[in-house]
This record gives structure tokens, C-alpha cells and sequence, in this order.
């Protein structure tokens, strides 16, 4: 909903919260349903008001639990049977600086004032602890603004008795337990804060009066800010950047002007605009984000552009370039079938609003922010949250590479009549084997990034496949594919529950960038051996249908199993015995661990 997108109103989105509810839940969209726990240090309904709204517009739709106003500690701590029949599937602590009751006085030691800081930080760590331990899920917690005002003026950020001074150093220490646990967030509070305006942020009225952390004009900007982190968590971030050229990475039109004549670089104030935000978008392919170019020009033109010495973004920086004269629309449909992504992954870039609006109306879910000046641009897309990073792996910095190498076998294969004599000359080679600490994270990413070769959407926290990854109750698979174009990383994953002489099929998802290379079989194969071994004779599949996996639908039976169920909803059941099972995989040779450990 355009309303609810970066940059937005306020003060409108405010007057008209529930009007907007009406309109989103009215869309009959099949949203990912989450309970999500709010433990507050201070008044939390409007907070979850819009929090609310802006999960709803990504796809998400969230049941509450609050506490009752500061209660924050006692919930954590001590529980209710309400709170533990919710069952909250993440959890979001809300507290602030007004929240810290004892602060340094100018009469204390270094020592008196580190036992406090301890003491403090014993407080949050104990809490998130105890959390983890009841609800074993995500936990996402505000590190601390800065103070209104400053008792030892300047003094106070770099005196160990300065206020500021003692909240930089929680934070810190917030950021260092972050960084040792998985499924632990930060809601960086302190920067919102400062980009609002701390002065109006933490205008002391709203606190005496309403119990309020902050001004009510900033509380929209701090659900947006929070609802980003929640829907990464559950894999709702977009995927890909498609990109106009002109008067977009660089001012002027490149067809009329010539390259000498748009403006990048640094000889001005505008052209040093364009540069820095070339270097933004470059800067985002280290997060894995894929870039493409989406622009009404002429190939040719578009090349000697992106080839200016001043710039900083160069043709190979791209995936696909869609430099031609059709509708913008069509070029990111057809952007979208190549990438093997859907639409709704698409970020649009383009400074031409009339361009924007065309898109926005014809391609569905696809993300279009304000591009209303270059000076804006990095701001817009930055704060937009469109690529927010909750977990980061291995594999996200190799992505822009993994699809380009996919381009060059796409090329490859249109050089074969014989699909098969293609699939032999990728010379492919699979790792496949149980779960392994290295891969965990990246397997934990995968399950909430697939959508589309995804059979049941069941999606999981690093806390619950850690679980799933000790426990003797599952057969596990993880499959990692290379060819002589590169490494794919990890692109499949499988989870069995045993039920006796039975597995019951709780996850199955695979990369669409590697779809109808043999590998799927190639994890049939293994995970038919590996039943065997356990005594397994039947694997029982289930689909469940969702606007995004048709495609596999019949993946079941394309693997030879047998449809015993089927609802009218189309949620299916399906059944595979193991006796007498041939391997199907004939293009890839499959390894186990031991090759990733010898190496």
C-alpha cells in the first residue's frame, strides 16, 4: 500500500489507521499468520496500533499479547498462564532510557559505576535468557536513545559518569549479545531517535502525561523501523533491485546528451549526488542483493553509460540489463522469469513518476519507492528497509556471482538440442548429507526465503533448527550444488519426522535457481537411503497450497508418489514406499560431509 510505504505521512496514517486496516485486510491476501509478544517498559497500544498496519502491508498478520504498562520484567520472568497459552512466536521487549533507574552521580567511582553497568546488563540478560528458555523464539530488543538533556554538557559522552557516557556503554554491550545469539535483535531506537529529531522524539509531555517513550508523531516511524526487522525474521525482504538509468544513476539523458554529457563524478554538487549513490547501490551487492537495469534507451547507449570513468557502477555490476524501448512493466516481468523470482521480490527505482505509477498498477507486490531527487535517493531506498538484515551468510555474499554464473549456463543451454547432453556438461557435483554447524544459519535463511518450491511454508528460527538439528526424531538433509560455472551454495533442504515405520515429510524447499537440474531427485535418492538405514518404509508427503507454489503441487508425484487425500482447500496427502525404490538422479554426482570436512 503506497500510504504505508517510505517515505509516509504521519499525521495521515494516524487520522486514518483504521480506514487503512479495512483496506488491507480487504485485499484477500493469505498472509503469514504470527503471534508476536509485547513487553513494554512503557504505554505500547499505538505502538502495536501501527506496527499492526505496516505488518499487515508485508504480508504478515500478526495476533498480540501486551503487558500491562511496565511490566516488561515480571512477564519475562514470571509468566502467566495467559502469556504461556499464547505462545508468542517472537517476542518484542520495548524499553528506553526511561527504563534505567539507576544512573551514575557525579560522586561515584569507576568501579562503583562498572557494577552498575553489570548489574544492569545481569537484568536484560537474565530476562532474554529466561525468554529463549519458555519460548525457545526470536527475541527483539531496543538498545537506548540518547538522554534529552546532557547534565556535564559535552562532557557527558566521554566522562564514565556522564549519562551518555553509561547508555553508549549498555548498548554496547546490548550489540555484543547480539552478535553471540542467534535470533536475538536489535531495534536501533537510538538512530530512529536521532534521525526523528531527539529534541521532539523525547518531548518530556508525552512521558508525565501518557506514559508515552516518545512523541506521538514518531511512534509510526518506530513500528515501520520495528516491522522491518520482524518480517526479515520471516523471510518477507525483497530479493532485487531493478534500476532506470537516467536522471536514476546519473543525471541527464545519455541517448540525447552523450556520455560525456550526463552528469556523474565530481565536478558538482549533483554530480557528486549521482556518485554517491552509485556507490550505495554498488554497496548493496555485498548484502546479496541482485542488480539489474530497467531502462527505456537504447542497449548501446545504456552500455556506454554504465561504462563512464566516473562512475562508479560498471556492466558487469548488473545480472540482467533491460535496456530497450518496452514497457517497463513487461521488463521486470520478463526480469523476474529470468532471475527465477517472483515479482513481489522486485524493488523499482525510477526518478519518472509516471513510470512508477505504470509499474505499481501492473505488477503486483512488486516494492516502488519515492525517487523525487537525488539527494533523496539513498534515503528513500535505505530507509525504505527493503533489504533489511537480520541474518547474514556465506552465501549472501557470493549471490550477484551464483546468478550470474546461472546466466551463463542459461546461455549454455541454448546451445544444446538435447536437454540431457546439457545437463551432463554442467558437470555437477552435489554435497548432500545431515545437517552441519557451518550451514545451519544459511539452511535456517532458506527456509524462510522459499516460497515457491516449498511444499508446506513451514518456516523456522534458528532456535527451532538448532532443535530440529540435535534431535534423533528427524532424518535431515541439506543439499549444496557446484557445477563448472561455481558454487550454488546451499540451495535444498529436507526435514522427516520418524513415526515408526513411517516419515512424515515436514519440510521440503529448494532454490528455484537451480530448478529442473536433476537436483531434487538427487535429494529423493538420499533421503530414500537414509530411511532405509533407519528402518523407515513409507515417506508420507504433504502439500500445502499458497499463492506462491503451484509449481509444486504434483512434486510428489513426479516422484512417484501416490495421492491418498486431497481437501478442498487442495491441501494434499501423499505416500511413497520404500520397497523395492530405484534412484532417479542421473546427472549429478552426490557426495557426503566428509568432502566439506577433508577440505
Amino acid at each position: 500500500m503506497k500510504e504505508l510505504e517510505y517515505p509516509f505521512d504521519s499525521e495521515y496514517i494516524i487520522k486514518k489507521r483504521k480506514s487503512l486496516k479495512r483496506q488491507l485486510l480487504a485485499d484477500g491476501s493469505k498472509r503469514l499468520k504470527k503471534k508476536i509478544a509485547v513487553f513494554g517498559g512503557s504505554t505500547t497500544n499505538d505502538i502495536v496500533v501501527y506496527l499492526d498496519l505496516f505488518l499487515l502491508d508485508q504480508g504478515i498478520e500478526a495476533e498480540f499479547y501486551q503487558s500491562e504498562y511496565a511490566q516488561y520484567w515480571q512477564d519475562a520472568m514470571f509468566p502467566s498462564e495467559e502469556l504461556l497459552n499464547f505462545a508468542p512466536d517472537m517476542v518484542f521487549i520495548h524499553t528506553t532510557n526511561r527504563n534505567i533507574l539507576n544512573y551514575p552521580t557525579t560522586a561515584d567511582s569507576r568501579e562503583q559505576v562498572d557494577k552498575m553497568l553489570e548489574a544492569e546488563m545481569d537484568k536484560f540478560r537474565q530476562m532474554w535468557e529466561k525468554i529463549k528458555e519458555t519460548y525457545h523464539c526470536p527475541i527483539i530488543q531496543n538498545n537506548f536513545e540518547m538522554p534529552f538533556y546532557r547534565l556535564m554538557g559535552n562532557k557527558d559522552c566521554s566522562d564514565y559518569r556522564g549519562r551518555l557516557n553509561y547508555l553508549t556503554r549498555l548498548n554496547e554491550e546490548f550489540y555484543k549479545y547480539a552478535e553471540n545469539n542467534e535470533g536475538f535483535y536489535i531495534n536501533d531506537i537510538n538512530y530512529i531517535s536521532a534521525s526523528f529529531g531527539l529534541r521532539q522524539w523525547s518531548d518530556p509531555s508525552y512521558w508525565n502525561m501518557y506514559k508515552y517513550a516518545m512523541c506521538v508523531d514518531a511512534i509510526p516511524e518506530f513500528s515501520f523501523n520495528l516491522a522491518n526487522i520482524i518480517k526479515s525474521v520471516y523471510g518477507k525482504n525483497k530479493k532485487a533491485l531493478a534500476l532506470d538509468l537516467d536522471n536514476t544513476l546519473w543525471g541527464g539523458v545519455v541517448g540525447d546528451d552523450g556520455v560525456d554529457g550526463i552528469q556523474i563524478g565530481q565536478e558538482t554538487g549533483v554530480s557528486q549526488s549521482y556518485y554517491e549513490f552509485q556507490n550505495y547501490v554498488k554497496s548493496l551487492k555485498s548484502l546479496g542483493v541482485i542488480l539489474t537495469v530497467c531502462s527505456k534507451n537504447d542497449h548501446e547507449n545504456a552500455i556506454a553509460g554504465l561504462n563512464h570513468p566516473e562512475g562508479a557502477l560498471k556492466p558487469d555490476d548488473f545480472i540482467i540489463i533491460k535496456a530497450n524501448w518496452e514497457n517497463k512493466d513487461r521488463n521486470i516481468l520478463e526480469t523476474a522469469r529470468e532471475l527465477n523470482i517472483m515479482p513481489d521480490a522486485i524493488v523499482f527505482a525510477d526518478d519518472n513518476p509516471a513510470e512508477r505509477e505504470i509499474v505499481r498498477a501492473q505488477v503486483s507486490g512488486v516494492a516502488v519507492p519515492e525517487m523525487d531527487s537525488v539527494e533523496n535517493y539513498i534515503i528513500n531506498l535505505d530507509r525504505g528497509g527493503y533489504f533489511e538484515v537480520t541474518n547474514f551468510s556465506a552465501d549472501d555474499l557470493k549471490r550477484n556471482e551464483m546468478y550470474k554464473a546461472n546466466a551463463e549456463r542459461m546461455a549454455q543451454q541454448a546451445s544444446f538440442a538435447d536437454y540431457g547432453e546439457y545437463l551432463k556438461s554442467l558437470e555437477m557435483t552435489a554435497v548432500i548429507d545431515d545437517f552441519i554447524p557451518v550451514y545451519l544459519q544459511r539452511i535456517t535463511q532458506l527456509t524462510n526465503k522459499s516460497n515457491q518450491f516449498n511444499v508446506t511454508t513451514k518456516r523456522y528460527t534458528p532456535t527451532e533448527m538448532e532443535e530440529v538439528a540435535e534431535s534423533g526424531e528427524y532424518i535431515r538433509l541439506y543439499g549444496k550444488l557446484i557445477d563448472k560455472f561455481g558454487d550454488n551454495g546451499v540451495v535444498s533442504v529436507v526435514i522427516g519426522h520418524k513415526s515408526g515405520e513411517v516419515l512424515d515429510m515436514d519440510l521440503w524447499i529448494m532454490s528455484c535457481r537451480v530448478l529442473k537440474r536433476d537436483m531434487e531427485f538427487a535429494m529423493l535418492d538420499r533421503l530414500a537411503e537414509r530411511s532405509k538405514a533407519a528402518g523407515i518404509k513409507t515417506i508420507k508427503g504433504y502439500y500445502y497450497p499458497t499463492a506462491k507454489n503451484k509449481m509444486v503441487k504434483d512434486l510428489y508425484g513426479t516422484f512417484g508418489f501416490t495421492k491418498v487425500s486431497e481437501d478442498d482447500e487442495g491441501n494434499s496427502v501423499w505416500e511413497l514406499s520404500l520397497d523395492g525404490y530405484e534412484p532417479k538422479n542421473r546427472f549429478i554426482r552426490v557426495e557426503d560431509n566428509s568432502s566439506i570436512i577433508n577440505n
